[in-house]
């Protein structure tokens, strides 16, 4: 067995696999960072622009966005 250094795991406290919504929303996030967002307001104008939805359906606000990711324990 390899030694892995414990510090370096960015799954070490994630329980399950993350949902195909999760991890699209992963994804999205990415894109719009690598696009050079920088601020709360960039992000959700981002999140609007691509496929992924709250899970509601509505449009992101900064409320749902903060609610998912508290929801989601980030």
């Amino acid at each position: 067995m390899a030694y892995r250094y414990p510090y370096l795991d960015p799954h070490q406290t994630r329980i399950n696999e993350p949902t195909a919504w999760q991890q699209e929303l992963a994804n999205a996030i990415e894109s719009i960072f690598a696009k050079g967002a920088h601020e709360l307001g960039d992000l959700i104008a981002g999140l609007n622009a691509s496929r992924v939805r709250p899970p509601e359906g509505a449009q992101w606000t900064e409320q749902t966005f903060i609610a998912a990711m508290r929801e989601l324990g980030a």
